[in-house]
């Protein structure tokens, strides 16, 4: 990506937003909350309006793009099973069947567009992506700010939310800080102020911010995506015993399309989900390159726990903060427990790996990149030192507003989570908070 693209990244307008923005996001949630109400009643949670089945959604897809070609049909089990446990399991209302529907219907427009695109320009298969950086971790950890914070850098590519969201066409360099796309990626991100008014308090987003790249693989519909915003406990069973391979060759596929005219030296990529899949990334990956980041546990429950709460409250009925609990504990538990046994089994990996402290992040981070470069045999220019320093700058503590949470709130025991992360809190020597 070119140094104007770079420059013109609107994070420096990530600000509060204005006085009317909450007031009409906040006037805009009561509207939606009644809605829902209207709707439990007499429409059967929005049943009697909004389908959900399969092949209404295909078929709408490809009346929308005029395209067929979704590049195979091993989506198809995976788009079931999500499908009927969104019948099933996520006891939706009205604005969350809405959401589904509108979510699903743009994911299976951007297969067929991104198979298209593809068939129209071979040259983007032929695309090599060399040396990724992933940074992964406990969620709650750093990632966010350390992604944003190494995208500054003008030799990286990092994907931008508006890109990923609407990448076909391929994005080009040229016109990338211009592309219309962005615009209207805004006003779909302004929904976000209406459906979740604590939204920004946990997570900061933005068309030219950069993006998770979970949300690539969402288009596979083998993803860890679904299971934050919606309660889809069959899938998310279903999903766990699946081979993760196939999530992360179209995760490929797409970095191969957004890179093709818009390259950079080097990906920077980001998702806590990659902890549960790290054998999958290395065998589509087998030169990545992976910064994880550790912070206390005790700090990141009740953090994540909340966070979710915030995610999933627009889309379902009343939400049992014990019961969500339990289940925030019992993924980052099992997610500790699969990177600490990988770690400790493929010593031939250590080398890929760079271990990051939540804390020495927030008190250097500056020394943190250093370190990251050092250990990656990378040079960090003039450049990416100063605007990484002037991004630091930007971002004084709770600039959006407090996240208010704690372990207690959502029934979940110090004592009990403290045996729960024993091993990986060993053995990555992670600092207490408390």
């Amino acid at each position: 990506m070119n140094q104007d693209a770079k420059q013109q990244r609107s994070s420096e307008q990530a600000g509060r937003p204005s006085l009317g923005r909450r007031v009409l996001g906040s006037v805009g949630h009561r509207m939606l909350r009644s809605l829902n109400d209207v709707s439990r009643l007499a429409l059967d949670d929005g049943r009697l309006l909004v389908k959900l089945d399969r092949e209404t959604l295909l078929d709408k897809s490809r009346q929308i793009t005029g395209f067929s070609d979704f590049g195979g049909t091993e989506f198809l089990e995976p788009l079931d099973i999500l499908l009927r446990s969104f019948e099933e399991d996520a006891q939706l209302n009205l604005i969350g069947r809405i959401t589904v529907q509108s979510e699903t219907t743009r994911l299976l427009c951007n297969r067929l567009r991104l198979q298209a695109d593809r068939v129209r320009y071979p040259a983007i298969a032929q695309e090599t992506i060399r040396q990724p950086i992933f940074i992964t971790g406990l969620p709650r950890s750093g990632t966010t700010f350390l992604h944003a914070l190494l995208a500054r850098d003008p030799a990286c590519r990092a994907p931008e939310v508006w890109e990923v969201m609407h990448p076909s066409p391929p994005p080009e360099a040229a016109s990338y800080p211009s592309d219309p796309r962005i615009a209207g990626t805004r006003k779909e991100l302004s929904w976000i102020d209406i459906l979740m008014p604590n939204f920004e308090k946990c997570h900061f987003i933005e068309a030219r911010l950069p993006q998770e790249c979970i949300a690539m693989t969402d288009h596979s519909f083998l993803s860890y995506l679904f299971e934050s915003m919606y309660y889809v406990t069959s899938y998310r069973n279903w999903h766990d015993a699946q081979d993760k391979r196939p999530a992360y060759e179209y995760h490929k596929r797409f970095l191969q399309h957004l890179q093709w005219r818009c390259p950079g030296e080097h990906w920077v990529l980001k998702a806590p989900s990659h902890l549960m899949a790290l054998e999958s990334l290395f065998q589509v990956y087998p030169d990545a390159q992976i910064v994880m980041t550790h912070r206390d546990p005790l700090k990141v429950l009740p953090s994540c726990a909340s966070f979710a709460r915030v995610l999933r409250a627009p889309f379902t009925g009343p939400i049992d903060l014990k019961v969500l609990g339990a289940e925030v504990s019992r993924r980052w538990t099992d997610s500790a427990r699969l990177v600490t046994q990988l770690r400790s089994e493929k010593k031939e990996l250590q080398g890929q790996f760079f271990d990051v402290s939540y804390l020495d992040l927030i008190r250097e981070p500056m020394a943190v990149v250093c370190g990251i470069y050092r250990h990656f045999n990378r040079e960090l220019s003039r450049g990416a030192r100063d605007a990484m320093q002037q991004f630091i700058i930007s971002q004084p503590k709770d600039k959006r507003g407090v996240h208010k949470y704690s372990l207690e709130q959502f029934g979940l025991d110090a004592a009990t989570e403290r045996r729960n992360f024993k091993e990986y809190v060993e053995y990555f020597k992670v600092a207490s908070e408390t």
